[in-house]
């Protein structure tokens, strides 16, 4: 039981304040444990808020998606597949991100363009 946990149950045992144990040494010993979970709980709550931060800066500091992507061969020797609009549902694992440049390089050189997001009407190339 974890000690939020051990908390709860002893607080909902506890009912009415009136039950308190009514001597010095069950009450400051009652102080010490309170103040002990409440030391954990914090440091459990200051954990959660950096790895927020964390993710918070991992999500800030990510790359933009490419707008074009380029879906590659099985191999490193064969040929580009097809080309895609960054963020196509189509593209496949095997992608990488290409410039404008590159994507009309690539339709011009015969790569097929992908017939779901149609990176050829984006790119102002009609057959």
């Amino acid at each position: 039981m974890t000690p939020v946990e051990t908390l709860f149950d002893f607080w909902c045992k506890l009912g009415d304040v009136t039950d308190l144990p009514p001597d010095l040494l069950r009450l400051r010993t009652l102080e010490t444990w309170l103040t002990l979970v409440l030391d954990d709980v914090r440091r459990a709550i200051a954990a959660a808020e950096q790895r927020e931060a964390e993710r918070q800066r991992g999500i800030e500091a990510r790359p933009p998606a490419p707008d074009w992507l380029l879906e590659v061969g099985l191999n490193r020797d064969s040929p580009p597949v097809q080309l895609h609009v960054g963020g196509c549902w189509n593209s496949g694992k095997r992608h990488r991100g290409v410039s404008r440049e590159d994507a009309l390089r690539a339709l011009a050189d015969g790569v097929r363009a992908c017939s779901a997001c149609r990176p050829d009407t984006e790119l102002g190339v009609l057959d």
